[in-house]
């Protein structure tokens, strides 16, 4: 299976070299002002843990210059100023490579970049954070760029992928589960064993705050993320509504949101004040996550470091986090949504306000340990700058 998937990358580009042709002799033509030590490729730049994770990743060599490529256009520009800094240089490109009715744009633009980082006078690092794009720009590029990859989850782009393994150097997965999903796609596939060994867990870190005394409590639960299916944000609020609770929504979720759910939520849409997230997180007991599938999500960590207890379903690696009645509580993702509901709101109900106290101190203890952005820093910068 896996030689179908490169003998099909190696028909698919002889269509697309003339036009990675065109694009090369553009980039001739309209060259780069200035050198980069590292290319960076994201998707998006609004809000989201992957999103936040590549942000934090891009502010971790402040002595390289650094250009970020965005290929996808982005639901809003929240984050976009997290990614800003002196020795970063930003360019959204999405308007080409994000247009289906004019994909041509797209194959052209793999030739500019390619001959992009061909002409930097220092060979650059090239590092794809979960970009569609950049994998298919990976064949274009000198045999002697490092190119390294960032896969958050098991998901459409642990198959997207597959081709372009022998061009990625180290593939960076951030949770044991998601580690076990793609090893087991790579034995099913017969994908070589040297490139499972290619890959490397770096957990995601987060700033972890000094002081995190809870606030008067307005709703016990929250949701924090997009409305997106996978993360499913309606089963947040009809679990408030079973328990006779109020949800705080925080992002772009109102729109996911059934009209008779929506009484029994407190929306305070998109955020990007640091400020004001911790202010919220402290606001709440509970961080609920419902999600089909995850990684390790970012807000569970912030949650956590703030003492909010961990009602969730049992997808990635939230078990390995959350031990079930010690400071949160796992909820069987198998069983469908008015089961889930149903024992999310009688897990809610029957809480008792010792036991919230009980898992704050656990879960602020445990973050410190396990969720500091020191380590996550020093692996990043010992993968891209050895």
């Amino acid at each position: 299976m896996f030689k179908l998937f490169i003998l099909k990358r190696r028909l698919e580009a002889l269509v697309i070299f003339p036009f990675a042709l065109l694009g090369r002799m553009i980039a001739r033509m309209r060259p780069l002002k200035g050198e980069h030590d590292i290319f960076l490729f994201f998707p998006f730049y609004h809000v989201g843990g992957a999103e936040k994770v590549h942000a934090q990743i891009t502010q971790l060599f402040p002595g390289k210059r650094i250009l970020v490529f965005f290929t996808k256009k982005s639901q809003g520009s929240a984050l976009l100023d997290a990614f800003r800094a002196p020795n970063v240089e930003i360019r959204d490109i999405s308007e080409y490579t994000d247009n289906k009715f004019m994909y041509w744009n797209n194959l052209i633009w793999r030739g500019i970049i390619a001959e992009h980082i061909r002409r930097q006078s220092k060979t650059p690092v090239v590092f794809n954070g979960q970009c569609n794009f950049a994998y298919k720009l990976a064949p274009h590029l000198p045999r002697e760029v490092r190119q390294i990859e960032l896969i958050h989850s098991y998901c459409s782009f642990s198959f997207i992928r597959i081709p372009f393994l022998p061009f990625y150097e180290t593939s960076v997965m951030i949770s044991r589960d998601s580690i076990r999903q793609h090893l087991e796609l790579y034995n099913r596939y017969r994908i070589p064993a040297a490139y499972g060994e290619r890959i490397r867990l770096i957990m995601n870190g987060i700033p972890i705050p000094e002081e995190v005394a809870p606030l008067r409590e307005l709703t016990k639960l929250l949701y924090v993320g997009r409305g997106t299916e996978e993360k499913r944000p309606w089963l947040v609020a009809a679990i408030a509504q079973a328990a006779g609770e109020q949800a705080g929504m925080l992002g772009p979720v109102e729109s996911a949101i059934p009209d008779e759910l929506k009484m029994n939520c407190r929306f305070y849409g998109e955020q990007s004040e640091a400020e004001v997230i911790d202010t919220l997180y402290r606001k709440h007991r509970i961080i609920a996550i419902t999600s089909t599938r995850e990684g390790f999500p970012m807000v569970i960590m912030e949650a956590m470091a703030r003492g909010l207890a961990v009602l969730a379903t049992d997808v990635g690696d939230i078990p390995y986090h959350v031990a079930h009645g010690v400071n949160g509580w796992l909820i069987s993702h198998n069983q469908s949504e008015a089961a889930i509901v149903a024992e999310g709101a009688r897990l809610l109900q029957e809480v008792k306000p010792e036991v919230l106290a009980a898992m704050r101190e656990t879960n602020i203890a445990y973050a410190r340990e396990h969720f500091s952005l020191e380590a996550f820093a020093a692996a990043y910068r010992s993968l891209l700058l050895n």
